[in-house]
């Protein structure tokens, strides 16, 4: 079959603009993932894949983590951070076989982000049964599971939405880095030491199933549920304050003028 060569892939897929995405760039994706994800576009381009197909399959192995994560013991917890580095992968791989082949479009950045949507949201429901200790919908830990799931979708809504109202009111979808500051110098603070610390990527898939393995590995070690049980918590106070924090944050930068 003939097809593109790897380094026609890399050429079109992974432009230099592409790779100094700061706030659109996981650091995974920059770090290891981007290495590898022209090596599945050769097979997809043989294949004849259009690009939203692979997205589909990206939200396969998203939602299919997350229904790993609810199985107890390690081995599930391992099998779910392989099919959430599987998600990433297919992640980068979807935009770069959409940027060689043309077929960039609306409709493949909605798959996208409705991919990303129900890959954290899975994860995070999924935590929540295995910290219940046995395969079901009903008890505190499930509900506490299912909670910061819906707050973590909010907390992406709130990020959507600013393209939506900017969109509705005639403004361009672009804001300067300027824009993304607080006015207040109070908030400003707040906003770099929220993102010199990171603590809000716990509730992003990537690093949950990282997480949510180091939990199953201490639970092995030392019986019981606990590393599990204390994450699943942690979870729910980051996703919580961040639906909050990120409302503010957005009120007050220059986002929405």
């Amino acid at each position: 079959m003939s097809g593109p060569s790897l380094a026609e892939l890399r050429a079109a897929g992974q432009p230099p603009a592409v790779l100094a995405r700061l706030n659109d760039e996981h650091w995974a994706g920059r770090l290891y993932m981007r290495r590898f994800s022209p090596y599945p576009n050769w097979v997809f381009a043989r294949l004849g894949w259009s690009p939203n197909l692979v997205t589909v399959a990206m939200i396969f192995a998203g939602v299919g983590g997350g229904l790993a994560a609810a199985f107890g013991g390690l081995l599930s917890a391992v099998i779910a951070a392989l099919l959430i580095q599987l998600h990433l992968l297919l992640d980068c791989s979807d935009g770069e076989l959409a940027r060689w082949s043309g077929k960039t479009s609306a409709g493949g950045v909605f798959l996208d982000r409705v991919g990303h949507y129900l890959t954290d949201a899975a994860l995070l429901t999924g935590l929540g049964i295995r910290a219940q200790g046995h395969l079901t919908l009903v008890g505190g830990y499930v509900t506490a599971g299912m909670g910061a799931a819906l707050l973590a979708i909010i907390v992406k809504a709130e990020t959507d939405s600013v393209v939506v109202a900017r969109a509705a009111f005639g403004l361009n979808g672009n804001h300067s880095d300027e824009a993304l500051a607080p006015r207040a110098a109070g908030l400003a603070i707040a906003r770099r030491l929220a993102a010199a610390l990171r603590v809000h990527r716990i509730i992003q898939a990537i690093e949950l199933s990282m997480l949510i393995l180091a939990a199953a590995i201490a639970d092995t070690a030392r019986g019981g549920l606990l590393a599990t049980r204390v994450l699943l918590i942690g979870c729910l106070a980051v996703a919580a304050l961040m639906v909050v924090a990120h409302l503010v944050a957005i009120m007050a930068s220059g986002r929405l003028r």
